[in-house]
């Protein structure tokens, strides 16, 4: 956060905020071609200084009423006033992540989380939308990130004249320190919440040895990430089969299938919820495996110090359903690949040619990132029009090759079908 402290200040954040630059010689990493793409949350057409004039024309008149009862020598424009007060004329909240964070973030995504932030000002610091001088994400630099600028005016109680008057008190919102952490908690929840990864690793996991005061922050850390990642999973599945429920129509021949943009960008979302889940994995693993280690170092303090054995049997439990949890994840995403293939050989059999490139590219990452293996590329790809060039990609052995005697070379694919194993279990059918 920026306090604002005079119109000048304002005037110049404004300048960076609305790009009215023509070039930025001092700050290199900011690209004005991309300019363009800036996401504006909360627009102001004006220039700051004008539009915070126009925000607060009911405080200004107020004071232009007083002057006219006042001394000449005490006497003071309202830019006076301004200025010289110790409170502030603005603040500027920024908001920001990793490049991890945002990394594989479409523009529409970035849109997501900006809202997300934005709903933080509003619900949780209590801004009103009136007092937004201007909200702005920028696209155009190495990080995206939102510059909020507010202005914390309110009519407020005034003893000695017994009246409701204006005045701009950041402490309305923002009352101490105490109360910027309790907010900075709200924050992290409220995007947590939604699914947004804010702490990409786990604290302590980096370590040799875990302190027994941070094994449950830890452990509470794992089971938020297992159950924002399934339950977006959840989400984007349970979409999916409602937009299938209502294309009941869908027109399709014995090679292709045409699926509206808003049903197949729902595709996109399984796919790639579905890899956020097993990129979990290994994370999990690694933790587990060092609790686990910890927990067997910890035995051997039994015998100089009876006081821990309360805290290793504690330790152990714990350890016990973390191993569960592992197990239960470990199949979830055996089934999730299992679905994720079916999902793109079928793409590859009945999709037209651009979703038939997608799904192609798509396993070829799969493969590449080592979320599939040779045989699951062979799964997907045998009998269908991509086979040559996927298995050769995962250099899957010849002898898996389909046999074709086709009756007509037009029918090259019509005439075999291969079913995988994965497509026998009824349970995970995502046929179109």
């Amino acid at each position: 956060m920026l306090e604002i402290m005079t119109i000048i200040d304002l005037a110049q954040i404004g300048s960076h905020n609305k790009r009215e630059k023509k070039a930025y010689n001092s700050n290199p990493d900011i690209d004005i071609e991309r300019s363009k793409n800036n996401i504006e949350l909360v627009p102001l057409s004006d220039k700051y200084v004008k539009g915070f004039y126009n925000l607060v024309k009911d405080y200004r008149k107020q004071h232009e009423e007083k002057q006219k009862t006042e001394r000449e020598d005490r006497k003071k424009t309202f830019k006076q006033v301004l200025d010289k007060s110790n409170s502030v004329v603005a603040d500027e909240l920024l908001f920001t992540a990793t490049n991890e964070f945002f990394k594989d973030m479409t523009r529409n995504d970035i849109k997501d989380w900006a809202d997300t932030c934005m709903e933080f000002v509003y619900n949780d610091l209590g801004y009103t939308k009136d007092q937004i001088l201007h909200s702005v994400v920028h696209l155009d630099e190495k990080t995206p990130h939102i510059h909020c600028v507010v202005v914390p005016l309110v009519k407020k109680f005034d003893k000695r004249t017994n009246t409701e008057r204006y005045t701009i008190s950041k402490k309305q919102y923002i009352k101490d320190k105490i109360h910027l952490s309790e907010l900075q908690d709200k924050y992290h929840k409220r995007l947590t919440d939604k699914g947004y990864d804010l702490e990409r690793g786990i604290k302590g996991s980096d370590r040799k040895h875990i302190k027994i005061k941070d094994y449950k922050k830890i452990n509470r850390k794992l089971e938020e990430n297992l159950n924002i990642r399934n339950n977006r999973l959840d989400k984007a599945i349970n979409e999916f089969d409602e937009k299938m429920k209502s294309t009941k129509n869908m027109p399709f021949n014995k090679n292709q299938v045409i699926v509206n943009k808003d049903t197949f960008d729902t595709m996109e979302k399984i796919v790639k919820e579905s890899k956020k889940v097993i990129e979990l994995q290994p994370k999990i693993n690694e933790v587990f495996q060092e609790i686990n280690n910890y927990a067997t170092g910890y035995k051997t303090l039994e015998k100089e110090n009876q006081n821990i054995k309360r805290e290793v049997q504690i330790l152990e439990y714990k350890n016990n359903q973390l191993e569960n949890e592992n197990t239960r994840l470990n199949e979830k995403i055996k089934k999730i690949i299992k679905a994720i293939k079916q999902f793109f050989r079928k793409l590859l059999q009945r999709g037209t040619e651009y979703i038939k490139d997608y799904a192609e590219e798509e396993v070829k990452l799969c493969y590449d990132n080592k979320d599939f293996k040779m045989v699951d590329v062979k799964d997907v790809a045998k009998g269908t029009p991509r086979e040559d060039s996927l298995f050769e990609y995962a250099n899957v052995p010849d002898k898996y090759k389909t046999i074709r005697e086709p009756l007509y070379e037009d029918n090259y694919y019509d005439d075999y079908e291969y079913i995988s194993e994965d497509e026998k279990d009824d349970n995970f059918d995502m046929s179109l």
